[in-house]
């Protein structure tokens, strides 16, 4: 269940943070109460639902209204034969600049368990990583970290994604992506490749497609193994992504979206 855990999800839709050269961010494409819901198969198996949700009110920190992000999975079915997963990421977005004030991790898959709290000082350029015991109640490490830039967390990188100009990229055209995760500062690159017309779940869309450059490893297969499809509308949420392992793919669908910003 290890190779494909939840971590496979988040990797591929949320390796999308901010563009090195970053612009003032003015959101159009999602508000408060917004509810994104996935079925992640394997094949022919239905391994896991996946949900996307933001809060319905917006969450003061440091009397600055912020959108709470979360995204839940669970594995469901016959993939519990190979270990439950039970896995809550999160943000507190700062609804102003579209920068993270908070991540959190709280992470379930079989008898692993994580919790990790990340405080982002952006203006200074620092970060404060928290990891609490099994039971998320005692501290049990604590570091800073300077940051050389503005970032984003895993999730809410993808929020900002989706509050940039998509319409005059050409294909081929490549954006370089930072962000702080798992105590590591990241550099990815995200490729571009055009727009597709997509059947979807919630009817037919045309959509932007995005191929983020993932390391080689064991996991994946090819130079670009995962695929993200991107609604072209002023909503911008995903619909489909891809992952192509050795063995097989792994898929995410988008089966229902509630709340969205513009209808």
């Amino acid at each position: 269940m290890n190779q494909i855990r939840f971590c496979l999800f988040f990797a591929s839709i949320f390796l999308f943070q901010p563009l090195s050269a970053q612009n003032p961010a003015t959101n159009s494409a999602f508000t408060y109460g917004e509810e994104l819901n996935f079925e992640v198969s394997y094949g022919w198996l239905d391994l896991a639902d996946a949900k996307l949700q933001i809060s319905r009110r917006p969450h003061s920190q440091n009397e600055i209204p912020h959108y709470k992000i979360d995204v839940f999975g669970k594995t469901k079915g016959a993939a519990t034969i190979f270990g439950k997963v039970n896995d809550n990421w999160g943000t507190y977005l700062n609804s102003e600049t579209l920068l993270p004030y908070q991540s959190y991790r709280h992470i379930e898959e079989g008898k692993y368990r994580k919790h990790e709290l990340v405080y982002f000082d952006q203006k200074n350029k620092k970060a404060r990583l928290e990891l609490y015991d099994r039971d998320n109640k005692n501290l049990k490490e604590a570091r800073e970290y300077n940051l050389a830039t503005e970032v984003q967390d895993l999730v809410s990188g993808f929020y900002y994604l989706r509050s940039l100009n998509l319409s005059k990229l050409k294909p081929g055209e490549v954006i370089l992506i930072r962000g702080f995760f798992d105590k590591e500062f990241y550099n990815i690159k995200l490729i571009y490749e055009g727009t597709e017309k997509l059947e979807t779940n919630i009817g037919e869309k045309d959509t932007y497609i995005f191929s983020p450059e993932i390391p080689a490893n064991k996991l994946f297969r090819g130079n670009y193994p995962v695929k993200v499809w991107v609604t072209k509308d002023q909503n911008k949420i995903p619909v489909k992504i891809k992952a192509n392992l050795f063995l097989g793919s792994l898929n995410l669908d988008l089966i229902s979206a509630k709340g969205l910003r513009n209808n």
